[in-house]
């Protein structure tokens, strides 16, 4: 759908695919991302990807590399060993292009232990392009070229708009003087000329030139819908009270929830056909503005619900607890605004919305809770309310999404691709120096550092951090409730033809339909090891029905990466397998033996084409 409308637009190329791994919730580019898993935000962008490109339309994967913050984004310099380097982010990447094939690389701004991304030879030739086989070109993302005959030398093949953001235009006069020099041999602007081209054949712009013309927005509306109601989390749901009966009456408060729904700022930002919902919003400059799907929960909620429906804007706490009070239902909206260039300084909501939760709830125990927000964000009222359901940014057709899964007409099926931590204190670096952005009445503290110290977790991103620190998040990587209950049964891991599988029974134990996520890990041999997510399922099961599965572990995650001899590593011996509800809860665990292997850097483990398949059910 993305790729389809670009190319209606005239576009052929989309800078899309955005892979870097969530190190820190309060990144503010986190909601372009895909995650804290290497394996999962690999797949999910190389798909999207895959499916940009189908449109004949060149995809970009992004940003190469380690551009996990955005304050001081231009010149920090993310620090980490090479060895975590490849099994984290890099790994990600190298998941991401292996499925989507992205005819693009856009390098990053940021320095990679102390060297700017796009004249990074390591990084470009070393890993890119040598060891990954890589046939695209590399791109600069708008302002990270620094030379000329560096960044060539290094394996940057265009210039982004350095007209505009750049110092000077480095491969435009600076190139011609160092390839008429020698310093570029020509054969590197051969190279550079031949991969561009190459990309735009392989999706076929040139065989399909994109054109304007007219797009079927309403179609596109049900597709990011459906996106959304896949996607949601439901975080916590006491004594079942969602989903909502249509004879409740219902108070909606706050979030504009009577205009539409948040999105994110900066270059990702959607704007509607029918304009922006909340028009004039801080912060007026870029990375604004601040842009509303004009797709209303309120409106959807009054067209399901048989009983009164009132709203309350919520900057009037006490009238909006008020209005709670002679609800049978409040259902309070929450959110966070987050954009490129900038990062929260902590996970707080932004504004008066932790006491406006906290009022209405005292007014009302059967307070729901939605959040439109980047990530995770801090919840001291989760206590005192009787649902949260995570919408994240919805999208088009928010509102309607969201309604439909207040009232069961869909069933909440996302699994969280982040943890969520208690607090600060939890996180590899609990504060990040500079963040916020002034306009929107986050102040930053402090100056910006001039590098982040990843090396800190290493490649143990997310739930791996807080598994080897042996601290219990809030809420764990792969979390999800919902409208049912799930079992699991017979859990069988064995090895075949090489392959890491486990087979075993899902039943849906409830009275509903429903999704579930049934989730792989494994735990390498070795100390100090911790689980990794390895594979899983997604399955649709109507009440009383049982599946038989089984999942293939992805062999690109049983292999540490040896940094002394340039050569991925299976160890011999016993890895541990769990088959969990997230990364906290499991039901089925066993073990499989595998002897000693070793893979040269640049032919890696190869991936999983079927990850998942089902057997007989009933």
């Amino acid at each position: 759908m993305i790729g389809g409308e670009a190319h209606h637009r005239g576009f052929n190329v989309m800078l899309a695919g955005g892979v870097d791994l969530v190190r820190d919730p309060r990144n503010g580019r986190n909601f372009e991302y895909a995650g804290e898993d290497p394996l999962l935000a690999g797949l999910i962008a190389g798909n999207a990807i895959a499916g940009i490109q189908s449109q004949h339309v060149v995809s970009t994967i992004k940003h190469f590399a380690f551009n996990d913050l955005e304050t001081n984004r231009n010149s920090v310099s993310s620090d980490i060993a090479p060895a975590a380097a490849r099994e984290s982010d890099l790994l990600a990447f190298e998941i991401a292009i292996a499925a989507g094939h992205p005819g693009s690389v856009m390098c990053s701004y940021n320095r990679i232990n102390a060297v700017y991304a796009c004249e990074n030879d390591w990084l470009l030739n070393q890993v890119l392009k040598r060891d990954w086989h890589y046939p695209g070109f590399v791109m600069s993302d708008w302002g990270a070229v620094h030379s000329a005959a560096k960044s060539a030398l290094a394996g940057l093949d265009q210039e982004s708009a350095g007209e505009t953001f750049d110092k000077e235009v480095y491969f435009d006069q600076p190139l011609r003087a160092a390839v008429a020099s020698g310093e570029v041999p020509q054969s590197r602007l051969d190279d550079m000329a031949r991969r561009i081209l190459r990309s735009l054949f392989a999706a076929g712009v040139i065989d399909h030139p994109a054109t304007q013309s007219p797009i079927d927005f309403a179609a596109d509306r049900k597709v990011a819908q459906r996106a959304e109601e896949a996607g949601a989390v439901l975080l916590r749901n006491q004594d079942a009270l969602l989903p909502l009966s249509a004879a409740e009456s219902v108070a909606v408060i706050g979030g504009h929830a009577d205009k539409g729904v948040l999105t994110g700022g900066g270059s990702s930002a959607v704007q509607s056909p029918q304009g922006n919902a909340v028009p004039g919003l801080p912060p007026a400059e870029w990375p604004g503005p601040r842009i509303y799907q004009p797709s209303a929960p309120l409106a959807a909620i009054r067209q399901r619900a048989h009983g009164a429906v009132s709203y309350a804007s919520g900057e009037d706490i006490a009238a909006a607890a008020k209005l709670a009070a002679q609800a049978k239902v409040a259902v309070v909206f929450v959110e966070q605004w987050a954009a490129e260039s900038f990062d929260a300084p902590h996970l707080a909501l932004p504004g008066n919305q932790d006491a406006l939760v906290e009022a209405v709830a005292r007014a009302n125990p059967h307070t729901i809770v939605v959040l439109e927000n980047n990530g995770p964000v801090a919840m001291p009222w989760l206590d005192h309310v009787g649902a949260v359901l995570e919408a994240w940014y919805p999208g088009a057709a928010g509102g309607e999404a969201i309604a439909r899964l207040l009232y069961g007409e869909a069933d909440p099926s996302g699994r969280l691709p982040v943890s969520w931590p208690r607090d600060e204190a939890q996180l590899p670096r609990p504060t990040i120096p500079g963040a916020g952005l002034a306009s929107i009445g986050l102040v930053p503290q402090g100056q910006p550092a001039q590098d982040v110290d990843y090396n800190i977790e290493g490649a143990d991103v997310g739930y791996r951090w807080y598994q080897r620190r042996h601290l219990e998040p809030l809420f764990p990587f792969g979390y999800g409730l919902t409208y049912t209950h799930f079992d699991y049964s017979g859990f069988k891991p064995r090895v075949e033809h090489g392959r890491v599988t486990a087979s075993f029974t899902v039943t849906n134990r409830g009275q509903r339909a429903g999704v579930d996520v049934p989730q792989l890990y494994v735990t390498l041999p070795g100390p100090g090891e911790v689980r990794r997510l390895a594979g899983w399922c997604r399955i649709s099961l109507q009440p009383g029905q049982s599946a038989q599965l089984t999942v293939t572990a992805d062999p690109r995650l049983l292999v540490n990466f040896d940094g002394k001899n340039r050569h991925w590593q299976q160890a011999a011996g016993d890895y541990q397998l769990q088959l969990g509800h997230s990364a906290t809860s499991f039901q089925g665990a066993g073990k499989v033996a595998l002897t000693a292997a070793t893979w040269a850097a640049d032919a890696s483990p190869a991936g999983t084409p079927q990850p998942c398949t089902a057997g007989a059910g009933h």
